[in-house]
């Protein structure tokens, strides 16, 4: 028996980490078992080589590591996560709530392929992590779809709040527009429920997309 993967998918400062939370708080409350995830897992050994991805040691620019090599440094830290942390509560039939998966590879890794490429690249990477690592299949995933232009303006306002560095992704405006532009595609391509996150230029209320998010979750349970 298998359990349910729900994943919160999006770009950069979409408000992932907020709509996870929010929605594990709910389970919480509501007595429903489930285990978090948050990729990459920053600090693991199994991570290693996306930290130096991300902190530019291969290149400064994200398509200075190709969009194959890249996916694996990111599927490599999943898997150790599967194998070593909830692998065998998904397989009891545990509910697992995830901000990002290998659905990130998809949104920004493809992004660096002319359109022409980016089909036969989802067809690989899901073929890849699904099927040869064996990693869980997603129940759901929810693509918060937010425009670049507020996404970035989160992103400054974290780095100067929390006073860190971006990483070579967060740092370069074309890249993430490119991924946003990539991640409406893949709603369509893979049929992922899509949450308009932004109303009239603005960002709509976190707890209102969260009785978005839970209502379709409420219905898979």
């Amino acid at each position: 028996m298998s359990g349910k993967l729900i994943v919160i998918e999006g770009t950069d400062g979409s408000g992932k980490a907020t709509q996870t939370q929010l929605l594990c708080d709910r389970l919480a409350r509501e007595g429903i078992a489930y285990r978090r995830l948050s990729f990459p897992r920053y600090g693991e050994k199994s991570a290693t080589l996306v930290q130096m991805y991300l902190d530019g040691a291969f290149g400064s620019a994200p398509g200075d590591v190709n969009a194959y090599a890249a996916s694996a440094f990111f599927a490599v830290d999943r898997y150790a996560s599967y194998k070593e942390d909830w692998g065998r509560f998904y397989e009891a039939g545990g509910l697992i709530v995830a901000d990002r998966y290998v659905t990130s590879n998809a949104v920004h890794q493809a992004s660096k392929l002319g359109e022409d490429e980016r089909a036969a690249f989802v067809d690989w990477l899901f073929h890849f992590e699904y099927d040869l690592l064996g990693l869980a299949r997603p129940t759901e995933v929810f693509y918060l779809d937010v425009p670049t232009e507020l996404t970035e303006k989160l992103l400054r306002a974290r780095e100067k709040s929390t006073n860190t560095s971006a990483d070579i992704h967060e740092q370069d405006a074309a890249y993430l527009a490119h991924c946003r532009a990539n991640g409406r595609w893949m709603m369509e391509h893979c049929a992922w429920h899509g949450i308009d996150c932004a109303r009239e230029g603005r960002l709509r209320d976190a707890q209102d997309i969260h009785e978005e998010i839970y209502g379709a979750v409420k219905a898979l349970l």
